[in-house]
């Protein structure tokens, strides 16, 4: 794992401290949470103006093939979200059941 080094102002310092006293967590763990969280909303943003580009751009089959290529991620979010489970999805392991594809080697 990488190391990293950053500079907190006194107040985010203090909010993180708090956090992690609530949580029983440690400020490292939180810290990578919420670095995670927002690479992951980043490329959720990203994604969604690249899609919309396409659609401005009235290039009806690269929006409709982004769209296609989204839809079993989506899916399984949505089947996950229902039962509860939290675990991160990745674009590559989306389950076959939701209309991924199986990895290689897998049945």
């Amino acid at each position: 794992m990488a190391l990293i080094s950053l500079r907190l102002p006194d107040e985010l310092d203090a909010r993180l401290d708090r956090a992690a006293h609530s949580s029983g967590r440690a400020k490292s763990e939180l810290a990578r949470d919420a670095i995670a969280l927002y690479l992951d909303k980043r490329r959720q943003a990203e994604f969604v103006s690249d899609y919309v580009r396409a659609a401005i751009g009235e290039d009806l089959a690269g929006t409709r093939q982004m769209a296609e290529e989204f839809l079993p991620l989506e899916n399984e979010a949505l089947a996950r979200e229902q039962t509860g489970d939290r675990t991160p999805l990745r674009a590559g392991e989306c389950s076959p059941r939701y209309g991924g594809k199986r990895k290689r080697g897998r049945r």
